[in-house]
């Protein structure tokens, strides 16, 4: 079948600009506005909200310029510094497409006085909206909007005079198709996977869970030796594995636990510091090869709260490492591997004015990972600087461990040219989900089918 159709929104290559003289600047004459000290020590920050999305909060560098400085130039089109994304599907375009309001993006700019963008004493300098095209989008790559724009209060928009505090920001629309796989039951269940596009869903995966044998060599893997001991023997969860099987039967990929999740000495609990580990694997001639490897643990002090790290691999070769996050395992959360929003990056994007150019590589942009909705349930994976060009790689979602989870998993196309790269992705999504039950307390039963094929829980 076809992909689904997507929408990708990117904000990115973020700069506020004060007058270098506030005194002449009608932005510092009212009471209300920032200060210069607020402002010089680079506090400021965005709020980017779309429609129902969680607002995404950022940090942003300050430039100042003198009233005899011409006018500057825009960097390019091309979004260097992502600073937030938001994701539509069909159905979602649809709905904004109802009524004006709803595509329309809005960027705030705020100071602040304290460490943290909470902090009570934060002031609004200014807000910038833009109406998106997304239908548009559907087909072709649209910019909404690319360089400097005065920021007001009242009026939104205006046209630049010289005297107010400017906002740079690039806006782009692009279309991003994704095959959309869904589970039909959960993973330890052994379900099919399904193809889905829109209404329409098609079998094209099979799932088979089970105990691998420790001593099973057709993997040509190590798992790392433990303290023998009846209590050892009881509190360990070890050689789960679930193959992913296209509908002639043949093997296509594979997630593989081959670092047991125990727990910590003296606690109930996977730590960070010993996580449990999978292989996700593609079959090469009669072997296997990693193709990701997965790690999770469960966070300290925090008792439902799942931390999680992933390698993608190449040749063997860890190319692109994630940045440690978090999933409730109560309310369940989002997975997402994604070369273009992190939660940790550094990136490189270059403004010119009439003084040179001034740089803004060496700012480490450190994005809150909170956001409004406080859930706390979605991360995304901070790839390597060399990787960010992947864009969107994959997704999926996980239910909490008291739910039924059938997850849902989204894949970009252009990482998708044979069924094995499909197949590792719904393999890796499989690991996410078996993972929740994996970090669960060891003072809780795992449940019934996972019981059945594990002697090693607490009964």
């Amino acid at each position: 079948m076809d992909p689904c159709s997507f929408v990708r929104i990117i904000v990115g290559n973020l700069a506020v600009r004060f007058p270098r003289s506030p005194s002449s600047s009608s932005w510092s004459s009212s009471s209300s506005g920032p200060s210069v000290s607020d402002v010089s020590s680079g506090n400021c920050y965005c709020k980017i909200k779309f429609k129902s999305f969680p607002r995404q909060i950022v940090s942003v560098p300050v430039l100042l310029r003198t009233e005899s400085e011409s006018e500057s130039r825009c960097c390019s089109g091309n979004v260097s510094t992502v600073a937030a994304c938001f994701s539509l599907s069909k159905s979602q375009i649809e709905t904004s497409l109802k009524k004006p309001k709803w595509s329309v993006l809005s960027v705030e700019v705020y100071s602040r006085g304290g460490a943290s963008c909470a902090a009570s004493g934060e002031k609004l300098i200014g807000r910038f909206e833009v109406t998106l095209d997304l239908k548009a989008a559907e087909t072709k790559t649209c910019f909404a909007h690319n360089g400097w724009v005065d920021l007001g209060t009242k009026s939104k928009n205006k046209k630049k005079s010289g005297s107010d505090p400017e906002l740079h920001v690039s806006v782009r629309v692009e279309p991003d198709p994704r095959f959309v796989f869904q589970f039909d039951g959960e993973p330890e269940c052994s379900p099919q996977v399904f193809q889905v596009q829109g209404n329409t869903k098609q079998a094209v995966f099979t799932c088979k869970f089970g105990f691998r044998n420790s001593g099973d060599r057709n993997l040509s893997l190590s798992l790392s030796s433990l303290t023998s001991g009846k209590e050892q023997f009881l509190k360990e969860r070890k050689g789960w594995s679930i193959t992913i099987h296209d509908l002639s039967g043949s093997p296509v990929a594979m997630a593989s636990m081959v670092t047991p999740f125990v727990p910590s000495p003296g606690s109930n609990r996977v730590s960070r510091s010993n996580p449990g580990a999978w292989l996700i694997l593609r079959p090469d001639g009669y072997t296997w090869k990693p193709w990701g490897r997965l790690q999770a643990w469960r966070e300290p002090g925090v008792s439902d709260v799942l931390g999680y790290r992933f390698e993608l691999y190449r040749d063997g070769i860890a190319i692109a490492v994630s940045a440690s996050s978090s999933i409730s395992t109560k309310l369940g959360g989002s997975f997402s591997i994604d070369g273009s929003t992190a939660t940790t990056t550094t990136r490189t994007a270059s403004l010119s004015s009439s003084e040179g150019s001034f740089d803004l590589s060496s700012w480490s942009s450190i994005r809150s990972s909170r956001t409004d909705s406080g859930s706390g349930s979605d991360f995304r994976f901070s790839l390597s600087q060399a990787q960010q060009n992947l864009g969107f790689v994959m997704s999926t979602r996980v239910e909490g461990v008291e739910k039924q989870s059938k997850p849902k998993v989204e894949v970009g196309v252009k990482h998708v040219t044979c069924r094995e790269d499909a197949a590792a992705h719904v393999a890796l999504a499989a690991a996410v989900d078996l993972s929740m039950d994996a970090c669960r307390l060891f003072s809780h039963k795992l449940r019934k089918e996972l019981r059945q094929l594990s002697r090693i829980d607490v009964v």
